[in-house]
């Protein structure tokens, strides 16, 4: 037999969710952090367009297009092999036809190589959820706070706070989960609304900001590691202060060449001195001794 891990797949994540193995979900954008990601263990990798504000530079996720995540869905994939690789589909795309929300997917799986893609919405995308698992192409649900409908959301803020809102993201998961969607992303939750939702689904639910009794869990790479600075969510644990140790390196990069202290000669690979002598003519202290 092979000792070779075996690849993630929906039905792994079910049997994880049935066997009360917790999920390890991280956002990864490029070809490094996701082979770091893959060599740490992680279940499921999704290439977020949170990489619209952390990556790129943008205000929101708004402005993310298809060619971006297709972008960089290919480098993520380049180094996956066993891990589950999800790629989200970008600012209202879910909310077109069905017939461009398959193109749109199908682009992602076949020329990213992406393994399924995530969909933020309810009820309003349900007919494109059957749709696109008609298809066979798997589909992660997203509810709660849902960036790309931060603007009509008014902000960064706590979902299903009332008994009304929290009994209707109730509903709408369980909507998702008849159409078919294999897994249900819950974003700034109350802990016991994630937990409700998650102990009347079938299927895995990976919490951010959700609390603690969700199937897994997701965070952004760049906040695991503080990489974008000291502020982040105050539901993120940092793990490592890798953003600190980088800009200590470059900066003593920079002080290295403007003293002239790098490079040394041990970095420095040499002609030899005859033909360095004809090089620059047999000119004295032009090069070497």
């Amino acid at each position: 037999m092979s000792d070779k891990p075996k690849k993630v797949t929906t039905r792994a994540l079910v049997k994880m969710k049935r066997e009360k193995e917790p999920i390890a979900m991280i956002t990864a954008y490029d070809y490094p952090s996701a082979k770091l990601a893959e060599q740490a263990g992680a279940d499921v990798i999704l290439v977020g367009d949170s990489l619209g504000m952390v990556v790129l530079g943008y205000d929101s996720t708004i402005p993310v297009t298809l060619a971006d995540m297709l972008h960089h869905t290919k480098a993520v994939t380049r180094a996956t092999k066993r891990t589950m690789v999800i790629a989200d589909l970008p600012f209202a795309l879910a909310h077109l036809s069905k017939d461009e929300v398959i193109k749109a997917a199908a682009k992602l799986m076949q020329e990213g190589g992406a393994y399924g893609v995530k969909m933020e919405g309810g009820s309003e995308i349900l007919v494109n959820v059957r749709a696109l698992t008609a298809a066979g192409i798997p589909v992660m649900g997203h509810l709660g706070l849902t960036p790309q409908t931060v603007n009509q959301l008014g902000g960064y803020v706590i979902q299903g706070k009332t008994l009304q809102a929290a009994g209707q993201l109730v509903e709408e998961a369980k909507r998702l989960e008849e159409a078919g969607a294999f897994a249900l992303v819950l974003e700034c939750v109350p802990e016991e609304l994630g937990q409700c939702i998650t102990e009347q689904l079938s299927i895995p639910t990976i919490g951010i900001g959700a609390g603690r009794y969700c199937d897994g869990q997701v965070l952004v790479w760049h906040d695991v590691l503080a990489m974008s600075g000291d502020w982040h969510p105050s539901f993120v644990k940092v793990y490592q202060q890798t953003g600190q140790l980088m800009l200590k390196g470059v900066s003593d990069y920079v002080h290295e060449v403007k003293t002239r202290r790098f490079p040394e000669e041990k970095h420095a690979t040499h002609l030899g001195a005859e033909l360095a002598g004809q090089l620059y003519g047999n000119q004295k202290g032009v090069y070497g001794k």
